[in-house]
């Protein structure tokens, strides 16, 4: 194998990516050719639902927003962390459940923190 020239044992990998993009360009090719393309002025509006647009998209939204959005994500990875956890509760004893407090402890100063911050009011 130390004789065997190293570019020889490329070629598979090659042949294989030549096999993709060629069956990516031989579907898209196909896909174009097969269908209907009859474009009304409708059909050209944005998001084709022909109404107009009535204001810019681009408008600014207040902070809590994006601060519920937040505590949302927060929330969620901690229920991640919950399931192993109550799993293996048994096994892990006064120290997981310690630890598991403090993990909780700290999501709860988190959300006091914002409710105190007024982002989750609502008015």
């Amino acid at each position: 194998m130390a004789n065997e020239a190293v570019p020889l044992n490329y070629i598979p990998i090659l042949l294989f990516m030549a096999i993709v993009v060629a069956f990516a360009v031989i579907s898209l090719l196909i896909g174009s050719i097969a269908r209907p393309s009859h474009p009304y002025p409708a059909k050209l509006t944005p998001y084709e639902s022909g109404s107009p647009l009535f204001s810019d998209a681009r408008v600014p939204f207040p902070m809590r927003y994006y601060i519920i959005a937040m505590l949302f994500v927060i929330f969620d990875i901690e229920f991640v962390f919950l399931f192993p956890w109550a799993v293996g509760f048994k096994q892990l004893g006064l120290l997981g459940l310690l630890e598991m407090g403090l993990f909780i402890g700290i999501l709860l100063v988190g959300y006091w923190y914002a409710w105190k911050k007024g982002a989750l009011e609502w008015e």
